[in-house]
């Protein structure tokens, strides 16, 4: 395929179009395994970001959350850790491969629907991680995701996001449509604050600039 992410762009758009934010992630999935092709965010490496705060925070105890865990990495260097991970994703096809490259792991891999979480994640994770996630949906999912988000955190929990950024007057964009500042606040439901931000550009043409947020739960 010659551009994989203008192929996700159209099906995130006729998607959307039907009134369903997320059912093109799975038909994505589901294309690239039949295909062949690679999916545009999709390294096979964890977060370099994740790294980086793991390397500043070790021993972190306690249960995990990756959201829209892809194709696994993330939950995986967690697991490493040794954190009790759970990892989800909304699309079927995304868990089925996460269970087949890591046939072993103590990962618990579930599909979920964040819009539309099970109720038993409500403040139950010492550590949940997100990256890219909400800037894949429009309008109204946004929030009522990075709130959603923000709900998973326990007592004396964390809550790290990665996202990219853009100011309030700058142009949406194409999809990922990044975050501003006041969307990024969205994930600070009550008793969750901001406790470190990193805005970051990384080189490129063009450059690209991110969130690296941190929340805490006290």
């Amino acid at each position: 395929m010659s551009d994989p992410r203008a192929h996700a762009r159209e099906l995130a758009r006729e998607s959307i179009a039907r009134g369903n934010v997320t059912s093109w992630f799975e038909q994505l999935y589901a294309e690239s395994e039949r295909d062949g092709f690679a999916i545009s965010w999709v390294d096979l490496a964890p977060n370099p970001y994740l790294v980086d705060w793991l390397s500043r925070h070790p021993g972190l105890p306690g249960r995990a959350l990756v959201v829209g865990c892809g194709y696994g990495d993330d939950a995986e260097l967690l697991a490493g850790e040794g954190l009790e991970v759970v990892a989800s994703d909304v699309a079927p096809t995304s868990i089925a491969r996460c269970r087949g490259r890591f046939p072993d792991s103590s990962v618990r891999y579930e599909v979920a629907d964040v819009l539309q979480p099970p109720a038993a994640w409500s403040a139950a994770f010492d550590f949940v991680f997100e990256a890219y996630t909400v800037q894949v949906l429009p309008g109204e999912a946004r929030a009522t995701c990075a709130r959603s988000i923000g709900g998973f955190v326990a007592t004396g929990g964390s809550l790290l996001v990665i996202a990219r950024s853009r100011g309030d007057r700058d142009p949406e964009g194409l999809m990922p449509w990044p975050l501003t500042r006041a969307e990024l606040d969205e994930f600070a439901v009550p008793g969750l604050a901001l406790a470190r931000l990193d805005e970051i550009v990384e080189p490129g043409d063009p450059p690209v600039p991110r969130f690296v947020a941190e929340f805490s739960r006290r």
